[in-house]
């Protein structure tokens, strides 16, 4: 078994500014491993903190204690994100990481295409392998040809959610943060999904993610990693 992330005793407490400095605990000395080809999914009730960590391992929050340690792609060396500088943070998430959620947050009047197209340009692949690779998921997220030389800004919900899945998978990315990414699709674009989710994880991917279809998650999930509110797990 070859492991790609290993969490360590990792604690996130936030403090509410507009409530008079409020402290809301949310992860309380959580631990966790990942190998290549393991899907794990997050299971919880709501305020949990599935999705405190799984923004953690994506660097978006700094926990207050702990590690997060990640092999990264091309020094084959672990890296800890809770230390880690912002310039090796973003070779991670270029080379290493990779992130699909529900919501698409993109520049305005750049098309689909570029959108898709950007994690491998942006690792130097050939411009016209990026651009066959991305066409090729946005037919299989049955995005239409008509809308790729569009702004997905102007998209539906929907079609904006499967661009942000596209851009998400058109990298081999070694680990694979999912955060939802069938939220709120229809059951022909949830198998699509689906069917990514099963090739990258078949390829080596190690995969964290949430999903609160019981369906997709029993058929994905290699296990599950329960979690407790941080009340609980304090007793």
């Amino acid at each position: 078994m070859t492991l790609q992330l290993r969490v360590e005793n990792l604690s996130k407490t936030f403090v509410l500014h507009n409530q008079h400095g409020a402290e809301l605990p949310v992860l309380h000395n959580a631990s966790l491993q990942v190998a290549a080809g393991e899907c794990v999914v997050l299971h919880g009730h709501s305020g949990s903190g599935k999705s405190t960590l799984l923004r953690s391992l994506y660097a978006n929050y700094l926990p207050d204690s702990g590690h997060i340690w990640v092999q990264h792609q091309h020094q084959q060396e672990w890296v800890d994100l809770v230390n880690a500088p912002a310039r090796q943070i973003l070779r991670l998430r270029r080379d290493t990481i990779g992130w699909v959620s529900q919501f698409l947050r993109v520049i305005p009047r750049i098309s689909t295409l570029e959108v898709v197209m950007q994690p491998l340009l942006e690792r130097g692949t050939d411009r016209q392998q990026s651009e066959e690779r991305a066409k090729a998921l946005l037919s299989r997220l049955n995005v239409p040809a008509r809308l790729w030389d569009l702004a997905p800004s102007t998209f539906s919900g929907g079609e904006q959610q499967r661009v942000n899945i596209a851009r998400g998978f058109i990298a081999d990315y070694p680990l694979l943060l999912l955060d939802e990414p069938t939220a709120s699709l229809d059951s022909a674009n949830s198998a699509a999904v689906v069917s990514l989710i099963e090739q990258a994880r078949e390829r080596g991917a190690a995969i964290v993610g949430i999903f609160h279809d019981n369906a997709i998650r029993e058929r994905i999930a290699n296990r599950l990693h329960v979690m407790n509110p941080v009340a609980e797990s304090v007793l």
